[in-house]
C-alpha cells in the first residue's frame, strides 16, 4: 500500500506539472514569434500589460493563492487515503474533477470550460495580438508551475503543517490536520 500512496502523490502533482509544461511548450512559439515582428508602441504596451496582468491574475491570484496549494493538499490527502481508481486518475483528482464537493467540481469544470472558450477565441487572433496574449498566458503558467513546486517543497519540508481545504466530500474535516 505504501507504493500506492507514493504513486498517487507523485502522479497527481507530476501529471499536473506535465500538463502545464505542455501548455507552456505549445504556447511559447507564438509568444517568441513577437521578437521577429516590428511592434508598434500600442503592441509593446499591450504586451507589457498582458505579461503583468497575467502574472498577477493567473499566476499569483489563480495559481499561487488557490490552485497550487489545493493541488498539493489533495495530493497529500490521496497519499493518506489511496483508492486505486483515484490513484489512476490522480491528476484529475488533484484538480478537483473527481471525489470533490459539488461546489469544487462545478468550479473546476466551469473554469476549464471558460479556459477552453478563451483558447478557441485567442486562436483566431492575428499576430501580434495572439503572441501578446500567449506571452501573458505563458508567464502566468510559469508562475503557476513555480507555485506548485513551492507548495510541494513546503509540504515536503514541513509535512506536519495542516493543508489548505481539500474540498473532499466525505464527512468530517475538509482540511488535513497533522
Amino acid at each position: 500500500m505504501s507504493a500506492l500512496k507514493k504513486l498517487g502523490f507523485a502522479w497527481g502533482i507530476g501529471g499536473i506539472l506535465l500538463l502545464l509544461t505542455f501548455a507552456v511548450v505549445r504556447l511559447s512559439p507564438m509568444a517568441f514569434e513577437l521578437a521577429a515582428l516590428e511592434l508598434q508602441p500600442l503592441h509593446v504596451a499591450a504586451l507589457a500589460f498582458s505579461v503583468l496582468y497575467m502574472s498577477y491574475a493567473e499566476g499569483y491570484k489563480g495559481f499561487h493563492r488557490g490552485f497550487a496549494p489545493r493541488v498539493v493538499a489533495r495530493a497529500s490527502y490521496l497519499s493518506e487515503h489511496p483508492r486505486p481508481l483515484h490513484v489512476l486518475l490522480a491528476p484529475a483528482f488533484c484538480m478537483g474533477y473527481i471525489h470533490a464537493t459539488r461546489r469544487r467540481k462545478l468550479l473546476s469544470f466551469g473554469l476549464t470550460s471558460m479556459i477552453v472558450c478563451f483558447v478557441l477565441i485567442v486562436r483566431m487572433l492575428p499576430q501580434p495580438w495572439r503572441g501578446i496574449v500567449d506571452a501573458g498566458v505563458v508567464t502566468g503558467l510559469v508562475v503557476g508551475i513555480g507555485s506548485i513546486l513551492y507548495f510541494l517543497w513546503q509540504k515536503l519540508r514541513h509535512p506536519e503543517r495542516p493543508d489548505v481545504g481539500t474540498d473532499i466530500p466525505e464527512s468530517g474535516s475538509a482540511t488535513l490536520a497533522p
